[in-house]
């Protein structure tokens, strides 16, 4: 009996043996991720840090690790165990982070990179240790600043709860997409106005919430549900008050002073009344018998993690260094031209091929970017030709063979219309442009993204300078009359690149 024993104690070492070197592992890895992702991470901590949206961000780290200590005694019989097999796992959200960045949509990249990170905790740790600490690793999901597609769906939901609301009072109104009319004065629901920061922050905290209080799948998901339905509610509720409050003092900007701090006190309110609804259904008692982890089990071979933490290591960082060398085969600028604009009614041709317009010249800039170039890329060129849309009065064109989104700044007298093309179609910032290129960026084939941006500028001097409607007019004629320009932008754009 007692050699049995001495048997079972050479073979089992210290519990501390056990996690030491799986913690050095998991720490190596960490700090790889880190290093791989540290893009994502940045972009991320730069919205937390402009966006009242995502202010709460801050927060969920230290509320994951108060989660991690809360469950510490679940680790008491548990033990890692390194599965090699689980870091396949790694390879499907890789893939998705590569689409991501070739599609250049950040928040994809972003919540890729976590899933990414549960499959290194999978196959470092084991599945039975990353069961008992779900909870934790789930909340680091609102790491990522995700649901800014949704705000143009809120809008419209808004501003349908307020038209519903207005027509059961009997209040008179007009609406016309997001925009409230009503004898008190005009109403737009803005961006400001979706309730995004509402949703998201509630989620955050019915997750939390959830992860607390209760134990059962179904309340939990019952939870989130409220969480994610209740706030958008609230929000319509909060901005059909403003109206009605417009109402009956006659003044919509009376109403609608403060109403952004106005509304985080009544999402305060309904986050206290779920807090209430849901306090009797809590099932934070003890876990019962039957739920204990099971005893500890004979410890991983050294060769095992060894291979664990290699395969983690080559397939996370796999799809970085590809997207690394794409990039790199891209080139480090797109080849720039200055081509000749056709004349238009009041302007002259100019020997650069620039036109003359009274007071005004006109030039363009022709850009066409290399085949594995991301559609990211071209959407930044325009937007730097553009200028700044936040601080500029923005309008298209619909003249002539294109269609020209164009910017006008408050400061300054100069007028920019910029359009994109891809294999031969005109090309916009939506998925499907973004998808075709991230398609032609990793086959090297395909045509190659094209960006003409016409600006119109005074003239250094000149104080009978148009008013800023002549200008758009002006800048709408030269548009719609470039012809030879577009054409010759489509033809690029149909060229095979290497």
């Amino acid at each position: 009996m007692n050699a049995l024993g001495n048997r079972i104690q050479v073979q089992a070492p210290p519990r501390q043996a056990r996690w030491g070197a799986t913690l050095a592992v998991s720490v190596a890895a960490l700090a790889l991720f880190g290093f791989l992702f540290r893009e994502e991470i940045l972009a991320a901590v730069r919205t937390w840090e402009s966006s009242t949206a995502y202010n709460h961000c801050w927060l969920v780290l230290p509320m994951a690790v108060w989660l991690a200590w809360t469950r510490r005694d679940r680790l008491a019989r548990l033990g890692p165990m390194p599965s090699p097999i689980l870091a396949l796992l790694i390879l499907p959200p890789a893939v998705a982070w590569l689409l991501a960045e070739r599609m250049g949509i950040m928040e994809g990249r972003q919540l890729a990179a976590i899933g990414l990170f549960w499959a290194m905790a999978l196959a470092l740790l084991g599945w039975r240790l990353c069961r008992a600490m779900a909870a934790p690793l789930l909340y680091l999901i609102f790491l990522v600043p995700f649901g800014e597609f949704l705000v143009p769906l809120l809008q419209s939901v808004t501003a349908h709860f307020v038209e519903l609301g207005l027509r059961v009072l009997g209040i008179p109104h007009y609406v016309d997409s997001l925009i409230i009319e009503t004898p008190a004065g005009t109403f737009l629901v803005a961006e400001a106005c979706a309730g995004l920061r509402f949703l998201v922050a509630a989620l955050a905290f019915g997750a939390l919430y959830a992860f607390t209080l209760f134990r059962s799948p179904g309340r939990r998901f019952a939870v989130l549900l409220a969480a994610l339905v209740v706030p958008v509610v609230a929000n319509g509720i909060r901005a059909l008050g403003i109206v009605v409050l417009a109402q009956h003092l006659g003044s919509a900007e009376a109403a609608a002073a403060d109403h952004v701090v106005y509304g985080w006190g009544f999402f305060s309110v309904v986050i206290i009344l779920l807090i209430l609804v849901g306090l009797p259904f809590r099932e934070d008692m003890p876990p019962e018998p039957g739920t204990r982890p099971a005893p500890l089990r004979e410890p991983v071979g050294a060769a095992r993690l060894a291979l664990a933490a290699v395969l983690v290591g080559l397939f996370a960082g796999a799809a970085p260094a590809l997207a690394a060398g794409l990039n790199d085969a891209a080139g480090v600028a797109p080849l720039a031209a200055t081509p000749r604009l056709e004349p238009t009614a009041g302007c002259t041709a100019m020997a650069d091929g620039a036109l003359d317009c009274g007071a005004l010249t006109a030039s363009a800039r022709l850009l066409v970017f290399p085949a594995r170039t991301t559609w990211a890329g071209v959407a930044a060129a325009r937007r730097r030709l553009l200028g700044n849309e936040d601080e500029a009065l923005a309008f298209r064109i619909e003249a002539g063979p294109a269609t020209w989104d164009a910017r006008q700044p408050p400061a300054g007298n100069e007028t920019v219309a910029a359009a994109a093309w891809l294999d031969g179609h005109l090309a916009g910032d939506g998925l499907r442009s973004r998808a075709t290129q991230a398609l032609n960026s990793l086959g090297g084939q395909g045509g190659l993204p094209v960006v003409v941006a016409i600006a119109l500028r005074p003239k250094a001097g000149d104080a009978a300078a148009p008013t800023p409607a002549e200008r758009r007019a002006l800048l709408t004629a030269i548009a719609g009359s470039q012809a030879e320009l577009v054409g010759r932008a489509d033809a690029l754009s149909r060229r095979a690149g290497s």
